[in-house]
């Protein structure tokens, strides 16, 4: 059997499990999957005030958890920036649609969807959001309010990543958010990590460029932003 290569996966450590049990289910044996996130989610207090709103904006499944957790309404349409985004939705009881790209393309499909007259869209987001998704959906005429209830705290690889990262034994490395490409890009940098062996797969355009000039020996986009897209994406290496 050949030997297994090893991926970081930097998601958030909830997400992170997730995707590692659906890549061995496709792909069994082919990857020894550390988790190493580069960001954690933490709850802000609050809840978001429905009255006047006519639909929902998720832009990830960590906005999706942390409404749901808050409020017990699911009558109200969610319209979502991707499938894992949409797919998160659906299991929380929303009714939802996916534009199955970036925010460019989810307000394309809320434009195409939705009247300005049907209410408010809440676009329910963490403290840093890529992409003015508001901007792009007031300028042809909807109305479009902020519900800030999670932030992303950048946070160190643990200590089994970093020794990988340090000792050049990490062949894969998973992002799924610009945000956390950034993140990892820096501390990559930063820690003087040899890349030169190892190969990037992203979730997104977006996500591929946070990365910079990281010096991955090959990066890899996946052709679709969604969890089938990325393991497709890492059946490559």
């Amino acid at each position: 059997m050949p030997q297994r290569r090893t991926l970081l996966l930097t998601r958030p450590a909830a997400q992170s499990a997730e995707f590692a049990m659906a890549l061995d289910a496709a792909l069994p044996g082919r990857f020894r999957v550390v988790a190493a996130p580069m960001i954690e989610i933490i709850a802000l207090p609050g809840t978001p005030d429905l009255a006047g709103v006519g639909g929902l904006l998720f832009t990830s499944a960590n906005g999706v958890a942390q409404f749901a957790d808050r409020i017990a309404r699911r009558d109200l349409p969610a319209y979502c920036v991707g499938a894992m985004t949409a797919a998160a939705a659906r299991a929380a009881g929303f009714e939802a649609a996916s534009a199955g790209g970036d925010v460019a393309a989810l307000a394309a499909l809320v434009a195409a969807h939705c009247h300005p007259e049907a209410g408010a869209l809440l676009h329910v987001r963490g403290r840093h959001a890529a992409g003015d998704l508001a901007g792009r959906l007031v300028a042809a005429g909807f109305e479009v309010r902020a519900a800030e209830i999670y932030d992303q705290r950048r946070r160190a690889p643990g200590a089994e990543a970093l020794a990988l990262l340090e000792g050049a034994g990490v062949e894969a490395v998973a992002v799924f958010s610009p945000r956390s490409a950034r993140i990892f890009a820096q501390a990559a940098r930063d820690g003087g990590w040899d890349l030169a062996g190892t190969t990037s797969v992203a979730l997104s355009v977006a996500a591929d460029a946070g990365l910079g000039d990281a010096g991955f020996a090959r990066r890899i986009v996946a052709a679709a932003p969604t969890r089938e897209g990325m393991i497709a994406a890492l059946a490559e290496i």
